[in-house]
C-alpha cells in the first residue's frame, strides 16, 4: 500500500462510523388523471430528492380527499399530497416541505392555494407572481409560513 492511500484511508475512517442519513419520507399525490401541471410539480419534488408516489384519482374522489383532510375552497389547488402526517396541498415548493418536516409544527400542513404563475409545476418562462405558502393549523386558520417572489 503506498504511503498516500494509508493516509487518505485513514483521514476517512471516522466517516464510516456517522449513522446513514435517513431518506426522505414518501410523498403521497392525489390529482386529476388529466392534470398536467401537477405531473411538473412531482417532476419538482423528484429532482429535489423526494420519492413520489403518484395516485391519479376521479375528481369527485379527489374533492372529496380534500374535504376529509381539511382543505376548504380557501386552501384548495389542484393536487393534494399527504408526507409524514401533513397535508400538501398545491403547488408547494420542496424547500417548504423540508422545513415543515423539519420544524414539525402542530399543524394540518401546507398550501399554496390557486396555482400562481412561477410556483413550481407552474413555471411560464421568466414570468413570475408574488404568493405565499400558508401553514394550514388545525383549527381551519392559516399564516404566511414562507413568501416567494
Amino acid at each position: 500500500m503506498h504511503r498516500r492511500t494509508l493516509l487518505l484511508a485513514a483521514a476517512l475512517s471516522p466517516l464510516a462510523s456517522l449513522p446513514a442519513i435517513a431518506a426522505d419520507p414518501v410523498i403521497q399525490v392525489a390529482k386529476s388523471p388529466t392534470c398536467g401541471c401537477c405531473g411538473a410539480w412531482e417532476e419538482h419534488l423528484r429532482i429535489s430528492g423526494f420519492k413520489v408516489d403518484s395516485h391519479p384519482i376521479p375528481d369527485e374522489n379527489l374533492w372529496a380527499l380534500k374535504a376529509k383532510l381539511g382543505i376548504t375552497d380557501d386552501t384548495s389547488s389542484c393536487h393534494t399530497a399527504m408526507i409524514d402526517g401533513y397535508v400538501i396541498e398545491g403547488h408547494v415548493p420542496a424547500d417548504d416541505i423540508r422545513r415543515l418536516l423539519a420544524e414539525r409544527p402542530d399543524a394540518v400542513g401546507l398550501t399554496v392555494p390557486g396555482m400562481p404563475i412561477g410556483s413550481p409545476g407552474m413555471e411560464m418562462g421568466g414570468e413570475v407572481e408574488p404568493y405565499d405558502t400558508l401553514l394550514i393549523r388545525k383549527d381551519g386558520s392559516t399564516e404566511v409560513f414562507a413568501s416567494h417572489s
